[in-house]
C-alpha cells in the first residue's frame, strides 16, 4: 500500500522555550520521510516568531503567524488550511510527544484504513486532578452517545484532512476542539481508532489547561451533541419529567382524589421537552443531510 502524503501541524503559543529544541527535532524527521510541517504561531507575545523565522533558515517548515491568539483549536484549523497532504496529524510544541509515534500512527491508519488515529497516552501520564476531570468528562459523553476511544482529547490525532475541513466550520477554537473533533469523526459514522503513543515531561513552561478549560470542554460537547444528537439530550430528561410526574400523581389517584396539578405540570414538561427533542432532531437530520454534501 502506499504511503499516504502527511502533514504535521505543530500549534505554539508563547512556546519559546521550547521551540529551539522541538522544531530543529521535527523538521530533520520530516525531511527524511517526506513529509510537510507546518508550525501555526499562534499571536504569540514572546520571541516566538523571532525564533521560528530564524530556525526557517537552516530548518524546511513552513510558518503561519496568527496576529491574534485564536486559541488551540483556532491554530490547528488554520494549519489544516494550509495543509497539502492526505492525512494531518496534530503534535504539541512543548517536546511532550515522540517523532517515533507519528510512524506508529501513520502505520495503524494503513493498517486499519482509518479515518481517524487517536494516540492513546499511558494511563498515568496526568496528574491525578486531570484525570478525575476527565473520567467526570468521559462518564457524561458514554451517557449521552457511545464513545469507541479512551483517550478523546488525546492531542496527538491523525486524521483525513478532507474530512476535517467539511468539520471544521462546528470545532471550537478553545482547547475543547481535541475533543469534540473526534466527536464529528465517530458521530458522521467514519472509523476512528486508537494506537498507543508515549508522553514525556513537558520541557519548559507551564500548560494553560485549568478548571475552566474542563467547565467549557463539557459545554462544548454538549453543545456539539445538541447540534447533531439533540435527542439524546431530550428524550432522557422527557423520562424524567415523566416518572416524577407519575411518582407525585399515582398515590393521589389511587386514593381516588383525582390528578394531582403538581403530576399534570411533570407530564405535561415531559410531554412539550419530547416534542421539543423531535424538532431539534429533525434540524438536525437537515444539517447532517447539508453536511454530507459538502
Amino acid at each position: 500500500m502506499e504511503t499516504p502524503s502527511l502533514s504535521i501541524i505543530v500549534p505554539a503559543y508563547n512556546e519559546a522555550e521550547n521551540i529551539p529544541k522541538v522544531i530543529p527535532i521535527l523538521a530533520n524527521f520530516c525531511s527524511s520521510y517526506e513529509f510537510e510541517l507546518i508550525v501555526v504561531n499562534d499571536g504569540s507575545s514572546d520571541d516566538s516568531l523571532q525564533l521560528l523565522t530564524s530556525l526557517q533558515k537552516e530548518h524546511r517548515f513552513i510558518i503561519h503567524h496568527n496576529k491574534v491568539n485564536k486559541g488551540y483549536g483556532g491554530a490547528i484549523k488554520e494549519g489544516i488550511k494550509k495543509a497539502s497532504g492526505e492525512f494531518v496529524i496534530t503534535v504539541d510544541a512543548d517536546g511532550q510527544h515522540q517523532t517515533e509515534d507519528i510512524l506508529h500512527l501513520l502505520s495503524k491508519q494503513m493498517k486499519s484504513d482509518a479515518d481517524m488515529v487517536v494516540g492513546r497516552r499511558p494511563a498515568n501520564s496526568s496528574s491525578i486532578y486531570r484525570t478525575i476531570g476527565k473520567t467526570i468528562i468521559k462518564k457524561i459523553l458514554h451517557v449521552l452517545m457511545p464513545i469507541p476511544v479512551k483517550d478523546l482529547n488525546s492531542g496527538m490525532k491523525l486524521y483525513n484532512k478532507q474530512l476535517a475541513l467539511a468539520y471544521l466550520p462546528f470545532c471550537p477554537n478553545s482547547m475543547a476542539y481535541s475533543d469534540v473533533i473526534t466527536l464529528m469523526f465517530i458521530h458522521n459514522r467514519t472509523l476512528v481508532v486508537e494506537e498507543d503513543i508515549q508522553i514525556a515531561n513537558r520541557l519548559h513552561g507551564k500548560s494553560t489547561i485549568s478548571t475552566k478549560t474542563a467547565f467549557v470542554t463539557i459545554y462544548e460537547l454538549l453543545n456539539t451533541i445538541m447540534l447533531f444528537n439533540p435527542i439524546r439530550i431530550f428524550f432522557p430528561v422527557s423520562v424524567f419529567f415523566f416518572l416524577i410526574g407519575l411518582i407525585w400523581g399515582l398515590p393521589i389517584m389511587l386514593s381516588g382524589l383525582g390528578i394531582s396539578v403538581g403530576a399534570l405540570l411533570f407530564f405535561i414538561l415531559s410531554i412539550n421537552f419530547f416534542l421539543i427533542g423531535l424538532l431539534a432532531e429533525q434540524t438536525s437530520q437537515m444539517r447532517k443531510y447539508a453536511l454530507t454534501k459538502n
